[in-house]
């Protein structure tokens, strides 16, 4: 066995475990594994400005491909307290990060230390484990169990506190016989997916949701394989779009109250069977309980055996893998299709097409200041199939999800469940690490943008080009509308008459001077006409200078997007498409 102080056994298991990207920034309590981490050179460190956005870039490079799990680092005290938000948010979308900080001395704990924070207590309810090491032989173990449970059930991140003297102690270890531990996934029974099977075949009307476990479990194949295999319609939840392409006959559109399509939301009104699938029936999804079961048989299918239920009682629930349930599922089916037992869906299968043909939102404005439909449109047009989303939260968000278009797993991230403001930025530069040469387009309304606005610096200094498209109308959008309901508008206006940027006509904050500030490339767009353009430009400068480039879109300043209370009461605040040229770049054109 090898004598080794203790973080030259993390940065040796951190490389076994494939946990080679980490995001942070040093500090004195966590020096020693900065060290540890120079000597050995096995792990890419990317230097964050606020270790909020280090951890919201762990997130976004996590999610960029399967298996990847970000690491990100701090020091002691506010550091630990700085990564909460960034745990909160992967804890909610069951995403795999890890977290480590440094420490005061173990005998300082309780003597109110410089910096000495209770870490491991305050991320206790937002992590699958939050604990401070007391004891250097425990390094080892920690680590592997860290990793197993990120990995096992329901995904999540894990924080880990190192003390300063635990970290500089030296223990014997030998990563030749340091094994990861085996990944505890349930499987779904033959009997439950053939009870699962029997119940949508009982259907006249099935649909399947897929939800964001179908993508964490890599099964999003497999699920285009079912629904193909039983001419089945598919509705993808936010976290779960892109688990069938947008422009495949099956997919029938998003069901919500914000991230929706017209024609999703007749469609599972319409249905009479909704199997779900690594879902979580999240409110915005859902509406009220009533209006969406009201009429409908359901299976649930999740990992997580408390989440079955947890919304409302489904008429069927099954604890397995995505992945695992659609294996399964796929044996049972294959075998019905060679007896002839399917039912013969194609009518309610080319009802749900007809409707997404014909229940279409407009696109096509002509206004200046800038509709916000328009700057989707126009970035349909410009951003090929293999783009990559990045956003968070906002009316930004909530249109991007009614208007954009997925063409595949690990193309649209967003934080569904936390959504908080300031994600988007950190979590692009996350997914570039994870996606390099790829394009990667994030999208923000103008306060997204502004509150981690700094970090657009660690993708100049560490050349992580991607496009920014910041649509501004100077307001909290979202609050704003959602303040209709109170008839007041209270402390939402970002607009002031900047001294330094009269040529900002009143819209406040010149994101172009901040941008060229901190290394990076900006374009102003006000005229619709000049989109296309700014687009083009936007790629041009990222390829030559690789660095990040906004594009800010002058919206104009009050606008409200389609959003409601049920599914059936979507409320729609601008006319309806009538023909293909009111929305040109819709999946299905209208006649």
């Amino acid at each position: 066995m090898a004598r080794m102080r203790t973080v030259d056994a993390i940065v040796a298991i951190l490389q076994k475990e494939g946990a080679t990207e980490a995001f942070g920034l040093p500090g004195a309590a966590i020096n020693p594994l900065y060290s540890a981490m120079r000597a050995h050179g096995g792990i890419r460190h990317t230097l964050a400005r606020h270790v909020e956005g280090a951890s919201h870039m762990a997130e976004g490079y996590t999610r960029s491909a399967p298996g990847n799990i970000g690491v990100c680092i701090g020091t002691s005290g506010p550091a630990g307290t700085d990564m909460v938000t960034g745990l909160y948010a992967a804890a909610a979308d069951s995403i795999p990060i890890l977290c480590i900080t440094g420490q005061a001395p173990v005998a300082k704990l309780h003597k109110e230390d410089f910096q000495a924070v209770d870490i491991s207590s305050i991320a206790a309810p937002v992590t699958k484990m939050a604990m401070t090491v007391l004891e250097p032989g425990q390094i080892p173990g920690a680590f592997q169990k860290a990793f197993h449970l990120m990995r096992s059930g329901r995904p999540g991140p894990v924080l880990l506190d190192l003390p300063l003297d635990v970290q500089l102690a030296e223990i014997e270890f030998d990563i030749d016989v340091y094994e990861p531990l085996q990944v505890a996934r349930p499987a779904a029974t033959r009997a439950q997916a053939a009870k699962a099977l029997d119940m949508m075949f009982a259907a006249r009307r099935p649909l399947i949701v897929a939800g964001g476990g179908v993508i964490n479990a890599d099964a999003s194949d497999k699920l285009v394989e079912l629904a193909e295999l039983l001419d089945v319609p598919v509705i993808p939840t936010l976290m779960g779009w892109g688990t069938i392409p947008d422009d495949h006959p099956l997919m029938a559109g998003m069901v919500g109250l914000q991230t929706s399509h017209l024609y999703g939301n007749a469609t599972l009104l319409e249905s009479d069977f909704v199997m779900g699938i690594g879902n979580r029936w999240a409110n915005r999804h859902t509406g009220g309980i009533e209006t969406y079961t009201a009429g409908r048989t359901f299976v649930h299918i999740d990992i997580e055996p408390t989440q079955i239920g947890r919304v409302f009682a489904p008429d069927l629930g099954i604890v397995s893998d995505a992945g695992a349930a659609l294996d399964v599922l796929l044996e049972v089916a294959r075998e019905r299709t060679e007896q002839h037992c399917v039912p013969d869906w194609t009518t309610w299968a080319k009802d749900c097409a007809r409707r997404k043909g014909s229940m279409q939102r407009k696109t096509h404005f002509t206004n200046v200041p800038i509709k916000p439909q328009r700057v989707y449109e126009e970035m349909n047009s410009a951003f090929g199939k293999d783009t990559t989303y990045v956003s968070t939260i906002g009316l930004s968000q909530i249109a991007g999800g009614q208007f954009l278009h997925v063409y595949g797993p690990r193309q649209w991230i967003n934080a569904g469940q936390a959504g908080p403001l300031g994600w988007t930025g950190p979590a692009a530069l996350g997914v570039v690490r994870g996606k390099p040469g790829e394009t990667v387009v994030a999208l923000s309304g103008d306060y997204d943008f502004q509150f981690m606005i700094e970090e657009l610096a660690v993708g100049a200094q560490f050349n992580l080009p991607y496009i920014h498209v910041v649509v501004n109308n100077s307001y909290l959008g979202l609050i704003r509308q959602s303040q209709r309901g109170f008839g007041m508008e209270q402390d939402v206006s970002l607009a002031f008459e900047n001294l330094n940027s009269p040529e900002t006509n009143g819209y406040g904050v010149d994101h172009l001077k901040v941008a060229e500030g901190l290394g990076c490339k900006a374009v102003r767009v006000t005229d619709p006409e000049r989109l296309q353009d700014a687009f083009a430009e936007a790629r041009s400068l990222m390829g030559e200078f690789r660095v990040p480039v906004v594009v800010e879109v002058i919206l104009e300043k009050v606008t409200n997007i389609s959003m409601g209370t049920e599914i059936d009461k979507v409320v729609e605040f601008e006319e309806l498409a009538e023909r293909g040229e009111d929305a040109p770049t819709a999946i299905a054109l209208l006649d």
